[in-house]
């Protein structure tokens, strides 16, 4: 459940590594079963959730419940995912863009124009591995993964 965008830079990648890659589309809360009946009737080794869709974001405790109902190892891209019972995630950290963020509007209200500001992304990534959710799926997760995780969840 990822953007077609994304989904286009990503069959490339798939294909090295002789794998199929499926594109599960969900834009309402009905879509998000059909997605996780079909991940799990496909057999999937995997799910990657779009990571800045809010759709998603606010449904993420849904979405780590499906995930574990269907036996299916999911990736969001948020700590909450894990949480809530994913087995992992890895993406920008939300405090650091909420600063960024802050900042951006810090300068505006002090009167400099939106189009003068340099463009400026997250640069504090997140790994987040749930133990739980892996021990449940069959998952041994490598200990190089679980020594570079900023949380491990037991």
């Amino acid at each position: 459940m990822i953007a077609e965008t994304a989904a286009r830079e990503m069959q490339p990648a798939a294909r090295t590594f002789g794998m199929e890659l499926h594109v599960l589309k969900a834009t309402a809360d009905d879509d998000l079963d059909t997605a996780f009946t079909e991940a799990a009737r496909l057999q999937v080794s995997g799910l990657v959730i779009s990571g800045g869709d809010p759709f998603f974001v606010s449904r993420t405790e849904r979405m780590a419940a499906l995930a574990a109902s269907h036996a299916v190892p999911a990736v969001g891209a948020g700590r909450a995912f894990v949480a809530a019972g994913g087995l992992l995630s890895y993406g920008g950290d939300i405090v650091d863009a909420y600063r960024l963020t802050g900042n951006y509007v810090g300068r505006i209200l002090k009167g400099e124009k939106p189009a003068d500001l340099p463009v400026q992304q997250a640069t504090k990534i997140e790994l987040a591995v749930n133990l739980k959710a892996a021990k449940a799926l069959g998952i041994t997760v490598p200990l190089t993964l679980l020594g570079r995780a900023d949380e491990v969840i037991e």
